[in-house]
């Protein structure tokens, strides 16, 4: 006799193309972290509470959510081996995607405008070599597979006409124990891709920048803000933030002197609004935000803080510590307070 959970398992496969994410409670963000002994990925409301907890079977990074469907892909923390198809409406894992032999997932992906088609960001194990990942999103087959223009892809976004732009971090690591390889010649750049995965433009940073890891993304209107993460002397002072418009070159945003050891060389997470950027370090325990042209607004204290997302009235961002927090040029201000300890990403739901 079929089990109730095989039983759902099989709903959910014939009954999903019918859902929407208003079924699952409209959550305006999906967060993974760890809870007790174990770890769950939540789908958040607006003011940070759990609409639904779904078990993975090892830490999670972040999660790609449909565009239109309740379900979502919960990624390994980097470089990892599993992805997880995850019908949010019943709970149940829908597929298991594995890369293919000698390839590792590296915590990021991102669904086409239509929802047809996944991109996972990948690594070849030995040496790093980029990848992305396609995957067919009727039963979730590897169709193909693109170089993604370098070393250590992470996080990539998806721009409103289809195209893709990829944060090469550029450094080689080992595929057991994420030991960083090759530090003094590691070569960060930022590619953009078509919608069917050509080279279109790729730029690096400056010479002296280039232990400066491009990790995460965000978009601001045409441009893609970067959050960086120093590899080199952590006495020097590198601003962690970049802008960056498609035909132009790169633009590394400083804030003031007194500011600018405050994340400690680390951005963990940025979000965007259409007149805001902001990005966390949770080894400085700082978030930090400014305007939509790179200029220098606030910086806020708290510790271990990581995820962070558009919100409602500006940012919601979460915290090591299990706090869900609204954030904006003044201050933050606590949203709620779970038992799942929140790990580095917020995502969220519609972008």
């Amino acid at each position: 006799m079929a089990t109730r959970r095989a039983f759902l398992a099989s709903l959910a496969a014939i009954s999903l193309p019918g859902l929407s994410w208003a079924d699952t409670g409209n959550p305006s963000f999906l967060a993974a972290g760890k809870l007790g002994d174990g770890y769950v990925l939540h789908g958040l409301t607006a003011a940070g509470q759990s609409l639904f907890r779904i078990p993975l079977p090892g830490r999670g990074h972040a999660a790609a959510a449909h565009p239109s469907q309740p379900y979502a892909v919960a990624f390994a923390r980097r470089p990892g081996t599993f992805a997880l198809v995850i019908d949010c409406f019943s709970g149940t894992v829908l597929h298991h995607l594995t890369p293919p032999q000698g390839r590792q997932f590296n915590g990021h992906g991102v669904f086409s405008a239509d929802g047809k088609r996944l991109m996972t960001s990948e690594v070849v194990a030995e040496g790093s070599a980029g990848r992305i990942g396609l995957w067919e999103t009727e039963t979730f087959q590897r169709v193909a597979e693109w170089d993604s223009g370098g070393t250590g892809p992470h996080d990539m976004k998806r721009l409103a006409d289809g195209r893709i732009v990829v944060a090469n971090g550029g450094i080689q690591t080992d595929p057991g124990d994420r030991a960083k390889l090759n530090i003094p010649s590691m070569r960060p750049n930022l590619t953009l891709l078509s919608s069917e995965g050509t080279q279109l433009e790729q730029v690096s940073l400056a010479p002296t920048l280039r232990q400066n890891s491009i990790r995460h993304l965000a978009l601001v209107g045409d441009s893609v803000a970067f959050a960086l993460q120093w590899e080199g002397d952590p006495a020097e002072s590198v601003p962690q933030l970049g802008l960056w418009s498609p035909g132009a070159a790169p633009r590394i945003c400083a804030p003031p002197d007194t500011q600018a050891m405050a994340m400690h060389g680390y951005a963990g997470s940025i979000a965007t609004t259409t007149d805001r950027i902001a990005i966390t370090s949770a080894k400085g325990g700082v978030l930090m935000i400014f305007d939509a042209s790179g200029n220098y607004i606030a910086t806020h204290d708290r510790a271990d803080i990581s995820g962070i997302a558009t919100g409602p009235t500006g940012f919601v961002a979460t915290d090591g510590q299990g706090a869900v927090w609204d954030a904006g040029d003044k201050g933050m201000t606590l949203l709620d307070r779970s038992a799942t300890l929140w790990d580095n990403h917020l995502v969220k739901i519609g972008t």
